[in-house]
């Protein structure tokens, strides 16, 4: 079959590529070119003119994906993109679909019924709640990692990496520094910011659980329609509370998390952090950069003694790409509990899981000082993921689903 890759900017592309081509299938890509203005810049530029402007463009780009899309079999694209359903359902061709964040906010569109859609999601409580929705084609796939390549990498690191990449604890990964949160909290009242304080202190030591939906009442809601602006775009699902929590209040609450417990871990042992901007606040926090997806980060992950997960709270019960990089890499993971944990692994088998940060920060330095075991669990998660979690495997569930 001929599929098109729908490409935007993400590393597991390539992975996926691969294991289709292993299939027998023909891989073809398309790239958006020229990045489209916005609604709100099209406001800007023109008030008057801004949805005319921002439509007329929409039904533009729709009719160049059909003329792209329409002699494939499918079209494949790692999360969801509303003009390329609309485009393949106006050509009829599948458009397949496995996302890697959560929540899929695009997908809240009524685009989401359209019969070309076979889609695959990484979180069971999204998934679920699609179901629910009455979406017919949408499915529940975790996600996957190509532990051939990255045992390439690894296999040939040097002295000289090892020196480079080992470390007591290591965290590749940002820390969202730059989030909607901070951008309007001067404009909340005192009241208001005292409550999400609150909120994020309580969220802070609970794990498996995102507390910001009961405590988004219709009072406070309420009250943050008057502060930020919310525009429903035609056919959106999409409602204030769940954008606000998620694009507010869960990026905030990565930042304090990841903050938190980088500093704790600190106490403990060396800390290196790998990201592409450095964080002031991070007293003892020594901060290596950016760890190249391909070439470095499997480096890290096999050198150190701890490699650190800490899931975003949006995620609502599912497993990060991280977490599967890891265990692929031979390394021996620390996460935060996330439900679906249960379903694939054994705690402190396959991998180590903490439900607060005390214990996070006891269990970190207990497999610092306990070689042997810190060892053989990485050793089985490694084992594990090879076994059962490949990208081979996911992909043939994709072609089994699709195509019976």
């Amino acid at each position: 079959m001929k599929f098109i890759l729908y490409r935007w900017k993400v590393f597991c592309q390539e992975d996926l590529i691969e294991s289709l081509e292993k299939f027998g299938h023909t891989v073809d890509s398309y790239y958006s070119l020229k990045p489209e203005k916005t609604m709100q810049e099209l406001e800007a530029e023109d008030i008057d003119k801004g949805m005319e402007n921002f439509e007329s463009q929409q039904r533009q780009k729709i009719e160049e994906l059909e003329r792209a899309f329409c002699n494939y079999d499918a079209v494949i694209s790692f999360n969801y993109f509303q003009e390329v359903s609309q485009a393949c359902e106006n050509c009829n061709t599948k458009y397949i679909v496995w996302t890697i964040d959560s929540p899929m906010l695009s997908m809240y569109h009524q685009s989401v019924f359209n019969q070309c859609n076979y889609l695959f999601l990484f979180d069971k409580f999204c998934y679920l709640q699609f179901k629910a929705m009455g979406v017919q084609n949408v499915y529940y796939l975790p996600l996957a990692v190509n532990v051939e390549r990255v045992e390439r990498t690894v296999n040939h690191m040097t002295k000289q990496d090892f020196d480079q990449f080992s470390q007591d604890i290591s965290f590749v990964g940002g820390i969202y520094d730059k989030n909607f949160y901070d951008g309007i909290v001067d404009k909340l009242p005192e009241y208001l910011r005292g409550y999400f304080d609150a909120c994020f202190q309580a969220q802070l030591d609970t794990f498996g659980e995102n507390i910001f939906d009961r405590m988004m009442t219709p009072d406070i809601l309420s009250q943050l329609e008057e502060i930020i602006t919310f525009k429903q775009e035609e056919g959106s699902l999409l409602d204030i509370k769940l954008s606000f929590i998620s694009t507010f209040l869960g990026y905030k609450m990565a930042q304090i998390e990841r903050i938190e417990s980088l500093l704790r871990l600190a106490k403990v042992g060396r800390v290196n952090w790998y990201c592409d901007k450095m964080y002031d606040e991070l007293p003892n926090i020594y901060y290596k950069g950016t760890a190249s997806y391909f070439e470095e980060m499997p480096k890290v992950f096999a050198a150190s003694k701890i490699n650190m997960n800490f899931t975003i709270k949006n995620i609502r019960t599912g497993l990060p790409l991280r977490v599967w990089d890891v265990l692929g890499a031979g390394g021996f993971l620390l996460t935060n509990f996330q439900p679906e944990l249960l379903m694939y692994f054994e705690n402190e088998k396959d991998l180590v899981y903490y439900d607060s940060l005390d214990d996070m920060q006891k269990k970190a330095q207990y497999y610092l000082t306990h070689e042997e075991e810190r060892m053989e669990i990485a050793r089985n998660g490694h084992e594990k993921v090879k076994k059962l979690h490949s990208y081979d495997k996911r992909v043939q569930q994709i072609l089994d689903i699709v195509w019976g």
